[in-house]
């Protein structure tokens, strides 16, 4: 018989180790320096502050009692046991002294005949009396405390916080399974030492046996113990990094974490700790012996309850279902359990049963298993067709007998359980997946009813449209039946034209309507609603069925309706194209045609697009199409184009554009505004003439014809004869032209900027330029090249253009006339025309225009 060893240690005058102060008081005979040292630092002990003068027996009494357990391996084989007592004074009259009586043994289990360490609270085995000799016997078995499953349960009946248990227990096993320590905090450490037998008694008997607890410790932060009590004066401060390895249930206060709780701990806590003592001992039965974490134990411990009549939760049956496949240990008992889950769980899903119908041909019971099977497949039908979230794909069945069971059970479902179109929908691909002997006239007339249900749905789910279309794939009667309804719904009520564009019409294609043009042109214009990327291909094909060569009113406001009834640029162009120019074309397609013309044009793009489709009507044929408004704007737009192609010189440009039309007409107004500025800058200019019509542009484009020469005159590129004869023009611009004051300031910009930034030689070739235009300016510039040359300043002067001081000319006390635009912080010039005046950029020396500049 195992016995326990025992350990007394305290503040005492004699014991071991020879002189007075803490020690072991007594020990019995064969315990190790290693168990001592075990005990030792288990035995410490800090009693609350409020406490720690205590020398009464009433106020030692009061004091918090330490039962520690700690065991040596998994199964708690070895383990000590210690009751830590406060004595108050020791020998020397000094307070803090504590009494540690310690049971120890390679054989816990044995040596407490089955005693859990919990229920040794309060034991009498225990003392706090120190020994007058070194030397104490071993103890042959420990009496129990009066802590036991009845005192429990009577506890948690009466504590307010009772419903917090599985939340406990739940973070016991974490602590025990995973890792970290819970910390239970309650008024006394007799309430703590319940919370602990509760824990314990719930707990699998192998796992109670290793879980490691202290009843009392007064700093929780300095133990390691799974489950730790402390009192409401202990001090609980964890470590930042300590702090997620403790989870505290604070029941003196009602302050609780939050924890997960698994399946198994619902269970065992609704079996309660009076019943499942039993359960534990069923559970042998089952459990394969290396059970751990809570999912280990949860099936085995189901099956069990289950074998005593005990009502399992659904989450508990499934965990026995799903581990029923792998338990072969088990044995015979295997199809006791599945026979049973059957009979008293009639809900469970297509998975399970095909496990319980495994286990129960495995055991030999053909009965069960033959009425599993045969509500399994009625199951899989009745879940496929309500699109159950268990629902399985349907597969073949090569069985005959099962095949004809199948098909009654099919018919039956069809004339009794079927309740919307989905339902059907659904039974109907069962079918085609199980490959069902269904008669092909069964079959049309079932496709025909459901494909008149379904002209009647108005917004289906994603999921049954889904559905429809892939039994419209996988079952030719149902083209040829979704058909038929789509006919009968055309001729028998008026106005359903736009079948095609609903659901589930959309789902025809044209081979699906051979033979019935009537529909197949519904069905293109439905495709060009949906598509309206491709809606001219889709006219031409409709005007192919009708046998005709030109589109009518009615066809054409029919497809072209959103956003506008009015064709793109490349849509008429390409309808141009395609129509054969030999046959006549109705009266509205010219009038189609000169709406298109007529929209507005914002960009490049557009633009390019509308003189692609004046080329395409400019065909002699195609061109007597138009009504004289379209065929003028035509051939304006192709001369202008031309123009912008051909012209030699920049003022025959101009004058090509001095026409009406570009102001109202959509296409030449968008030539001149994108096209003309650009195309003028690329010509040589006759300086004579161009000088003297500059000032009749629009106030929009001289502003971009005076920014872009500024650019192209002060970007640093080679001057060359275009760009000079540009730049002449505008030096050279009469006094009595008609500018803005912006305007004003770009060509005074422009005038000025070569004098003091191009080259010499370039500024002698734009004095010889101006010459005959100006004299004045041209000797100006003479004379500022001379100046150049030889680094003399010039005098400031005025010319009598605009009354206005030229830049190389300005005197040293006033604001320059005109200085360079504005560089940005790139090196980017800007444009003089942006509305800054020239003369507020910033001098080549970095200084403000605004400010005076010094003398050179």
């Amino acid at each position: 018989m195992s016995h326990f060893q025992q350990l007394y240690y305290t503040s005492c005058e004699h014991g071991l180790s020879g002189f007075s102060g803490f020690q072991f008081n007594a020990v019995s005979a064969g315990v190790t320096a290693g168990t001592r040292q075990a005990v030792e630092a288990l035995a410490g002990y800090e009693p609350p502050r409020s406490l720690v003068e205590s020398d009464t027996p009433e106020l030692l009494e009061r004091c918090p009692v330490n039962l520690c357990y700690r065991p040596y391996d998994r199964a708690g084989r070895t383990a000590t046991a210690l009751c830590v007592r406060y004595v108050g004074r020791d020998s020397a009259r000094r307070f803090g002294n504590y009494f540690a009586h310690a049971l120890h043994s390679d054989d816990f289990p044995a040596a407490g005949d089955g005693l859990l360490p919990i229920e040794l609270w309060n034991s009498p085995a225990w003392t706090h009396a120190v020994s007058p000799s070194t030397d104490i016997p071993t103890l042959a078995g420990a009496a129990p405390g009066p802590l036991d499953v009845r005192a429990v349960v009577g506890f948690l009946r009466g504590h307010p916080h009772a419903g917090r248990l599985p939340e406990l227990l739940a973070a016991v096993f974490a602590a025990l399974t995973e890792h970290g320590s819970v910390v239970v905090v309650d008024r006394s450490t007799e309430e703590i030492a319940h919370w602990f037998g509760a824990v314990s008694y719930l707990l699998p008997p192998p796992l109670c046996r290793g879980l490691s607890f202290a009843t009392y410790v007064l700093r929780p932060a300095r133990s390691r113990m799974h489950l730790i009590g402390t009192v409401p004066e202990a001090t609980l401060a964890f470590a930042a990094d300590d702090e997620a390895a403790y989870t505290v249930f604070d029941f003196a206060r009602g302050v609780f974490p939050e924890v997960t709780v698994p399946a198994l701990v619902g269970l065992l806590t609704r079996i309660g700790v009076g019943s499942v003592r039993p359960v534990w001992s069923w559970t042998a039965d089952y459990a394969e012996g290396g059970e751990v974490t809570p999912d280990d134990w949860h099936a085995p411990v189901a099956a069990a309850a289950a074998s005593g009549g005990i009502p399992l939760a659904a989450a508990d049956v499934h965990a026995v279902v799903d581990w029923l496949a792998g338990a072969e240990h088990l044995g015979a008992r295997r199809a006791a359990v599945a026979a049973g889950l059957h009979r008293a769980h009639r809900g469970l899903d297509d998975a399970r049963l095909t496990v319980l119908s495994a286990a129960a041909k495995a055991s030999g019971d053909t009965a069960v298993h033959e009425e599993i099977e045969g509500k399994l497949y009625g199951l899989r039908m009745r879940a496929y067709t309500t699109a159950a979230e268990d629902a399985v794909e349907p597969v073949p069945l090569t069985d005959p007998a099962a095949r004809r069971r199948a098909t009654a059970l099919w018919e039956r479902l069809l004339e009794t359980e079927v309740r919307t179109a989905r339902e059907r929908t659904r039974l109907l691909l069962w079918a085609v997946g199980t490959r069902l002997p269904v008669p092909p006239e069964a079959m049309a007339g079932e496709t025909l009813t459901l494909s008149r249900a379904l002209l009647g749905t108005t917004a289906p789910a994603p999921a049954f449209r889904r559905e429809v279309a892939r039994l419209v794939h996988v079952l030719p009667v149902m083209r040829t039946s979704l058909a038929t309804a789509v006919e009968e719904a055309l001729e028998h009520r008026a106005g359903q034209e736009q079948l095609f564009g609903q659901f589930p019409a959309e789902l025809l294609g044209e081979g699906d309507l051979a033979g019935r043009p009537l529909l197949l042109e519904h069905h293109l214009r439905a495709r060009a609603e949906r598509d309206p990327s491709n809606t001219v291909p889709l006219m031409f094909k409709i005007l192919r069925i009708r046998g005709r060569t030109s589109p009518d009113e009615e066809l054409l406001r029919g497809l072209w309706r959103q956003p506008s009834r009015t064709w793109t640029h490349r849509e008429a162009a390409r309808i141009a194209t395609e129509l054969p120019v030999s046959e006549p074309v109705d009266k509205v397609v010219g009038e189609w045609f000169d709406r298109a013309l007529s929209q507005g044009i914002e960009d490049e793009d557009a633009l390019a697009s509308c003189v692609h489709l004046c080329e395409v009507l400019s065909h002699p044929r195609r061109f007597t199409w138009l009504p004289a408004g379209a065929a003028d704007r035509v051939r304006v737009t192709l001369d202008l184009a031309a123009a912008l192609r051909d012209a030699p010189e920049a003022t025959e440009l101009f004058a090509a554009f001095a026409i009406p039309e570009t102001g109202p007409w959509a296409a030449p107004r968008a030539l001149k505004r994108l096209h003309l500025v650009p195309a003028m800058l690329r010509l040589p200019a006759d300086v004579g003439l161009l000088r003297g019509r500059l000032a009749e542009l629009t106030h929009r484009d001289l502003d971009q014809y005076l920014s872009r020469l500024y650019q192209e005159a002060a970007g640093g590129g080679r001057i060359d004869d275009v760009l000079l004869g540009h730049v002449a023009t505008v030096a050279a611009l009469p006094e009595g032209a008609r500018l803005s004051q912006a305007q004003e300031e770009s060509v005074a910009a422009i005038r000025a900027h070569p004098e003091e930034h191009w080259h010499v030689s370039d500024l002698k070739r734009l004095e010889e330029a101006v010459r005959p235009h100006s004299a004045a300016l041209a000797d100006h510039y003479a004379e500022r090249a001379g100046a150049r040359r030889s680094g003399t300043p010039a005098p400031a002067r005025r010319f009598p253009f605009f009354g206005r001081r030229t830049a190389a000319a300005a005197p040293t006390d006033s604001p320059t006339a005109a200085e360079p635009p504005d560089t940005d912080a790139t090196g980017t010039t800007s444009g003089p025309s942006s509305g800054t005046s020239a003369s507020r950029g910033t001098g080549s020396d970095g200084s403000n225009g605004s400010k005076k500049k010094k003398g050179r």
